[in-house]
């Protein structure tokens, strides 16, 4: 599959289902039908275009699947669903890749976020602005009410996405969130964790490949009868954090999957006399290099404990710079996928080696020049090498290893395979399209029916 095509309006008047909130629930007899009807109030109200609410059941044990049918039979805008495994990212997964409806979202059926901010939260997808949109509780202008333990621990999960996987989003927990139809198509097959991870991951990978994510600033009350279980929450919540964060530094994901196309982002287009994204660029090598110095240092301190000189800056060099090339090929130079990974990887060691040189030959130096050195002594020649060093490594990066003409021929490829997609796509559709369209509503119809 070739890359996503341009955000664009959704054509609304072609589709009777604009919306599929999906409400996903496990033992909720008590709650579920009073949610159900203020939601559907509230949409009906409100909502311009026409609308469904799916309840997702997670493999509840009460009356809570009762309950559900039972809306379903006296509610023409809401369907139920039952899965006999529990997961709220299992639930969400299954609703939203069987639904047609060009924009899907859900919410927590305890209602904790004020439903006036619904609207906001879709209205950025349907117009073609954003990807994906979430309800942030960590907004400044967001009124939230909750106990210091939760505020505790929803602050620090946010600081740890932040620090190891990079994350800008505020607030990755709310049960409050939305997702572009054609993006869901691509991106749900990527994620893995069926549980309550589920939305930082596809938060996490959804921004890695590039894709916006609208957030509004939401008034939520904390449940006080929430059945969450936190400490089993946050342990999977951080085994998650390590297997995603496993997974891109490996590259073993195809975010690529999930690209626009070259010239939709404006900060690609080319400015008479302004070198395209440079001062882009510049900023993240220099935060990548101030990364890579950090662990070089370290890895050299570790290694310097129990070898020469030489040898650890050596092993220390290359295990930083091996780092360096795989950051500075996705984050200053966007280059994403497998594509040519090994042939950088090759580039970049040529960068390393001269590098080598430099560091080594100043080690040398300082040894001829004053004899044996203290640690203190090396380490500030060292950084004044690699700083010598960064300037060149920076122009080799730019001008050889990762050259912009290399940048746009790949994503000009990308543009031009998902256009011819796009059009084979169509011509199959016009071929089938009457046919298609009875088999699909076929296929919902019995699904809903055997689910109940």
């Amino acid at each position: 599959m070739g890359s996503l095509p341009p955000r664009a309006h959704l054509c609304l008047g072609q589709t009777a289902t604009v919306l599929d909130v999906v409400i996903p629930v496990y033992n909720e007899e008590a709650d579920l039908e009073r949610c159900v009807r203020q939601v559907h109030e509230h949409l009906a109200r409100t909502f311009p275009y026409g609308f469904r609410i799916t309840i997702a059941d997670n493999a509840s044990t009460d009356r809570t699947p009762e309950v559900a049918a039972r809306l379903d039979d006296a509610i023409d805008e809401v369907t139920a669903v039952r899965l006999e495994q529990k997961g709220r990212g299992r639930a969400l997964r299954t609703v939203w890749s069987l639904s047609e409806a060009p924009v899907l979202a859900y919410m927590d059926v305890d209602l904790s976020t004020d439903l006036n901010a619904l609207l906001p939260l879709v209205a950025p997808l349907i117009s073609g602005h954003s990807d994906l949109a979430i309800g942030s509780r960590l907004s400044r202008s967001a009124r939230v009410v909750r106990g210091p333990k939760r505020e505790f621990i929803s602050r620090t999960y946010n600081l740890i996405l932040r620090g190891s996987l990079a994350a800008r989003f505020s607030d990755a927990q709310c049960g409050f969130k939305a997702i572009r139809g054609d993006v869901a198509e691509r991106l749900l097959p990527m994620v893995e964790d069926t549980g309550w991870f589920f939305d930082t991951e596809l938060l996490v990978l959804a921004e890695r490949a590039g894709l916006r994510i609208h957030e509004v600033p939401v008034d939520w009350v904390d449940d006080p009868n929430s059945t969450v279980h936190l400490v089993r929450t946050a342990t999977d919540d951080l085994k998650g954090v390590w297997r995603v964060g496993r997974a891109l530094a490996t590259g073993a994901l195809p975010l690529d999957r999930l690209a626009r196309p070259f010239g939709d982002d404006p900060r690609d287009r080319e400015l008479p006399g302004v070198p395209g994204g440079l001062a882009r660029q510049l900023v993240g090598f220099c935060v990548v290099g101030g990364l890579s110095t950090l662990l070089y240092l370290g890895l050299y301190s570790l290694f310097r404990l129990g070898t020469g000189a030489q040898l650890a800056n050596t092993v220390a060099l290359l295990l930083s710079a091996m780092a360096n090339t795989a950051a500075n090929r996705r984050l200053t130079f966007g280059v994403r996928g497998r594509d040519r990974a090994v042939r950088h990887q090759a580039q970049g060691l040529v960068v390393f080696a001269i590098g080598l040189v430099l560091t080594s030959g100043s080690l040398a130096a300082l040894d001829a020049a004053s004899g044996p050195s203290s640690h203190g002594t090396e380490l500030a020649v060292l950084v004044a090498a690699n700083l010598a060093a960064t300037v060149l490594r920076f122009l080799l990066f730019r001008a050889w290893v990762f050259p912009d003409r290399e940048r746009r021929n790949a994503a000009e490829n990308a543009a031009e395979s998902a256009a011819e997609g796009a059009a084979d796509a169509a011509a199959e559709d016009a071929r089938g399209g009457a046919h298609g369209g009875a088999r699909r509503h076929d296929q919902n119809h019995d699904f809903s029916r055997s689910t109940r």
